[in-house]
């Protein structure tokens, strides 16, 4: 498989189960990196109109893991095995955009920085920033949804 066919994989994967619920929507995808997109809707905000805490981390943990799912082989898959979020200000606007880069690319262990920012008319502000680390595990000793 190329990195093209690879990444194009990755970016229809990333599409399904709760990440596809909340709106979530690939915008790049390199090796190391994955950029996502959410836009802000009434059901993502808490009770004073901010995104919620809880999206927001959805947002990191998954983007996180898909930027270090493109540094492995395709017979294996990513699990979080450990995520620390900050979260600097209340976020608001049109979109939450997520940046992810691995920073530490282990053959079993990889950790992901995802930077989380609010966009409004324009303007980014950096919201939230997570550290996830991921262990790489060898597809066929998955069984999905079970």
């Amino acid at each position: 498989m190329t990195p093209e066919e690879w990444f194009a994989f990755l970016r229809q994967d990333f599409a399904r189960g709760f990440p596809a619920y909340c709106g979530i929507e690939v915008v790049h995808v390199a090796y190391g990196i994955f950029e996502t997109r959410l836009e802000m809707r009434p059901e993502h905000q808490q009770q004073d109109g901010f995104a919620h805490a809880g999206v927001m981390a959805t947002m990191a943990d998954h983007t996180g893991g898909y930027a270090a799912f493109t540094i492995v082989p395709p017979d294996r898959r990513v699990l979080t095995i450990e995520f620390k979020i900050n979260f600097f200000k209340p976020a608001a606007g049109q979109y939450l955009i997520c940046r992810a880069r691995v920073i530490n690319g282990g053959r079993r262990i990889i950790v992901s920085e995802a930077d989380v920012f609010s966009l409004r008319d324009d303007t980014e502000k950096h919201v939230a920033r997570a550290i996830v680390t991921l262990m790489a595990v060898e597809a066929d000793h998955l069984q999905r949804g079970r």
